[in-house]
């Protein structure tokens, strides 16, 4: 449904990167439009963050997938082998090869089952996928500095933004971090660190049409910095997909 065909990928402080445009300009109008409404993400956060995802508030975020053709499509696509296949590719072509292959699923199966039965582990056979709806506030909305938790090996952010809903001085862009001290920079377990101990190396811009795309690695710092909007009704809504170790 979307290209990383115009990726412009960066390699420090780790390889990220920004692809635009991602949709047609069609399909992206059809699924802002069709984003989730606010009630629908029902009462628990994340800190400040409102999360619909196969992990968090289940229920409401199958029943929305029943009752939403086009992100019913979406998440088929990611959920398929061709989807993850496509991103690998896309990064070995830019000299980023993580050493996954992503066979077919009866493939995957019998090969597992193989290296079960010798007592072994597969590590670099199959990786799986999955995407989660979610907002922040502009009146408060932020993402501490982090690397993101072990298994996780590629990440896209990709906004959702209806022309005109959202103004730069909202802030909401996604920080590229590089530690001030020493013992922060070998961070392997996801270790969550404060503003102040991060230098931003580059500035992710929150706008229409685009991903944001990183590897993660025991360096990967990145964050949102704290939206200050006060009373602001707006929402920093996005949709992210991650892709990971099985």
């Amino acid at each position: 449904m979307f290209s990383l065909s115009e990726l412009d990928l960066r390699y420090e402080p780790y390889p990220h990167g920004i692809a635009t445009p991602l949709f047609s300009e069609a399909v992206y109008q059809e699924l802002v439009a069709a984003f989730p409404d606010r009630e629908q993400f029902g009462h628990n956060r994340i800190n400040v963050k409102y999360v619909l995802s196969e992990r968090v508030n289940r229920r409401q975020y199958r029943q929305f997938l029943r009752t939403s053709p086009v992100w019913m499509r979406f998440h088929r696509w990611v959920k398929s082998d061709a989807f993850v296949e496509g991103v690998l590719t896309e990064l070995r072509s830019r000299d980023v090869d993580l050493g996954y292959r992503q066979r077919p699923a009866l493939q995957r199966g019998i090969r597992r089952l193989a290296y079960a039965l010798g007592g072994r582990r597969d590590y670099h056979t199959s990786l799986s996928s999955r995407f989660e709806f979610s907002m922040l506030p502009a009146d408060g909305g932020q993402v501490l500095p982090h690397t993101d938790s072990p298994g996780k090996v590629v990440t896209l952010i990709l906004p959702m933004l209806a022309d005109g809903e959202w103004d730069a001085c909202l802030g909401g862009n996604t920080d590229i971090n590089t530690p001030r001290h020493d013992r922060l920079r070998f961070n392997s377990v996801n270790g969550k660190a404060d503003f102040e101990d991060m230098d931003v190396t580059s500035s992710l811009a929150f706008e229409p049409n685009r991903a944001l795309l990183f590897i993660r690695t025991y360096n990967s710092w990145h964050s949102v910095r704290p939206m200050t909007a006060t009373g602001s009704m707006a929402l920093r809504r996005t949709v992210t997909i991650t892709i990971l170790e099985r």
